[in-house]
């Protein structure tokens, strides 16, 4: 608890124990009552202080309908009455006293969420290690770190900005971006994201990004951003308690009135403290406390549990929209797939597979196309550059070299048909590299870009999740998406795809929706922003996402794993289902206790049943999600 609450809370103990002091002294006929009447205002102002003042502020403001007025009113009013009827004042001040005893425990409750997403600030770095020019290193603000600097990351440092390792090996514990306990192992030429903690070795790191543009920063404002885009149910909770609360006050004004002029013309007694104390029960009833706090409670909570599981919503109107998702498009490359390439085979060798994957990776050696960097990293042998002279690009083909005097060309059907060489065709799917040494075939190696591990499985999730229809639209060719695709089990897919026309597939599937239902695209790279935009909910990945994905999107998963979309499919709609329970209960409840006090058979303890006691049991709901 903080200090306010703890204040709050030695209140609500000195009330309590006031109040049962005085229910056991004998004050009735003591000064005609006036005694006991200012000894129950005691406790009445150490408990409703705050809640006058409110009142008191609403009003000189204009403001006057909100729930400290409703409550104001009818225990003032109960205090009143007290005096010139009954001479009871008990049920004035229980009424303050668990109210105030309901909204201590609903700012605790809230409090708890909200620390859940704050404790996210604990992964901005407070300082850099930059490195100087004399090789010393010296302590500086993030802000301060120029892209293409390079700072050292000790053990048990958090990374302060975006990077790339240069030396060092070491684990990195990366739950705090991505919700995953499990460290991540990274050395030279891995990229490092801020917020991540070093856990073993010393690092130096070449930054490739500003403080502010880093994952940590982007993280923090999307989180903080989040609760500013509200979802069409906490819309329509303000809307309502907008028209609600002054509706209820002039019909506890009218029930107050008409009540006993129409006893009057039909010759009865009116009954005026009657009918006011049922006016007053009718307006600690109707105070929407249980709606107003409990709504967007829960979303508050959802968003956060999301954020510890790595899943970035941007605000509750994306997380209503994704609980109706039902149809859901994907990507291929960096999405289902790892985006790596990776030698997957060599085929039709005339040499030793080893000595044919050294011969090419030397000659593609002097590239950065990561079809040169897939063959070197597939190949164990050192490799020495001297060896490689008289480099020669193919646009669309590939790459000649001479290597230890040998004329190596690399390729594809093309560039092996312009040379000449009769080749073997390759039936595998994927990206085929024919090798020839001196004009003659010495057999092909398979590159292909592997399936996450968790790309099937998560589209079975989705499938039992109440997904209808699943689409992969990629620019891709045709066969090697129709094997990703048939490995993974999507419903359809869409093969050599521009940017354009992956947004005109997305508004083909908007066409399909039904009512109440919404279209999702999960998406990585540069040319997905449009299509991002374009969809109902945009899903990005955000490890290795692009910027422009990230940003056009309204949710980010921070570890990349397709298997998330499915938890956050889930999350949304246990947050959903939340929602109506709490607004079917708490209108069900005030509107039968309403009923009940205009028709005489409430009581102010009954009022404090629907006004707390359904807030409490709202608020407890509201954090299981």
């Amino acid at each position: 608890m903080n200090r306010k609450q703890k204040n709050v809370l030695i209140r609500i103990l000195v009330a309590a124990a006031l109040l049962g002091l005085l229910h056991f002294l004998p004050l009735d006929d003591v000064w005609g009552g006036w005694l006991k009447f200012a000894a129950y205002l005691v406790p009445y102002a150490v408990i409703g202080w705050d809640i006058l003042r409110k009142a008191w502020k609403g009003i000189l403001n204009r403001q006057p309908f909100d729930e400290c007025f409703l409550m104001a009113v009818a225990t003032v009013g109960a205090l009143v009455l007290g005096r010139l009827r009954t001479g009871d004042y008990a049920e004035a001040v229980a009424v303050m006293l668990f109210y105030q005893t309901g909204e201590l425990f609903q700012s605790v409750a809230v409090g708890k969420s909200r620390r859940s997403i704050t404790a996210l600030m604990d992964i901005r770095p407070d300082s850099a290690n930059l490195e100087q020019p004399d090789g010393t290193c010296a302590e500086v603000d993030p802000e301060e770190v120029p892209v293409g600097s390079i700072i050292q990351v000790k053990p048990g440092e958090r990374v302060p900005v975006d990077g790339r390792v240069v030396e060092g090996t070491s684990s990195m514990d990366t739950s705090a971006l991505t919700g995953e306990s499990l460290p991540r192992d990274v050395r030279a030429g891995d990229e490092v994201l801020s917020g991540c903690v070093n856990l073993t070795g010393l690092l130096r790191v070449k930054t490739t990004k500003e403080a502010g543009e880093s994952a940590a920063a982007r993280v923090l404002d999307m989180v903080e951003n989040a609760s500013s885009l509200k979802s069409r149910s906490e819309a329509f909770i303000t809307r309502f308690a907008r028209v609600y609360t002054p509706a209820v006050v002039f019909s506890a004004l009218a029930l107050a009135v008409l009540g006993p002029v129409i006893r009057l013309l039909l010759g009865m007694a009116p009954d005026w403290g009657d009918w006011l104390m049922r006016a007053l029960t009718f307006l600690v009833i109707s105070c929407p406390c249980a709606l107003v706090i409990s709504i967007p409670l829960t979303f508050f909570a959802a968003i956060g549990r999301a954020s510890r599981a790595g899943v970035l919503v941007k605000g509750s109107n994306y997380l209503e929209a994704m609980a109706q998702t039902r149809l859901i498009a994907f990507d291929k490359t960096g999405t289902v797939t790892q985006g790596v390439f990776e030698v997957a085979g060599v085929h039709h060798s005339e040499l030793p597979d080893e000595e044919l994957l050294e011969l090419a990776a030397l000659a593609e050696y002097h590239s950065d196309h990561p079809i040169s960097l897939s063959l070197r990293k597939a190949c164990s042998r050192e490799l020495d550059p001297g060896r490689v002279t008289d480099v020669e690009e193919h646009a669309g083909e590939g790459v000649s070299a001479l290597v230890d005097g040998r004329r190596v060309c690399c390729g594809n059907d093309r560039m092996m048909r312009r040379l000449g060489v009769d080749f073997t065709p390759c039936s595998s799917v994927g990206t085929v590299v024919h090798v020839s040494v001196e004009g003659k075939y010495c057999g092909h190696i398979l590159i292909a870009d592997k399936l996450k591990p968790t790309a099937r499985e998560a589209i079975d999730a989705l499938r039992r999740s109440g997904v209808r229809k699943s689409v992969m639209l990629t620019g891709d060719r045709p066969a090697a998406a129709e094997a990703v695709a048939r490995d993974l089990g999507v419903d359809e897919l869409k093969a050599g795809l521009l940017p354009g026309d992956k947004v005109s597939a997305v508004e083909a599937l908007l066409g399909e929706k039904r009512p109440g239902e919404t279209v999702a695209f999960v998406g990585d790279g540069l040319n997905d922003a449009p299509v991002l935009s374009r969809a109902d909910v945009g899903i990005a990945m955000g490890a290795l996402g692009s910027d422009a994905a990230i940003e056009a999107a309204d949710i980010v998963l921070m570890d990349d794993d397709p298997l998330k979309i499915s938890t956050a499919v889930t999350l949304a709609r246990r947050c959903m289902r939340i929602v109506r329970e709490n607004i079917v209960f708490a209108i069900g409840v005030k509107l039968l206790c309403l009923l009940l006090s205009a028709l005489g058979f409430g009581t102010m303890w009954l009022a404090i049943f629907a006004d707390v006691g359904v807030m409490v049991l709202a608020v407890l709901n509201a954090i299981r999600v």
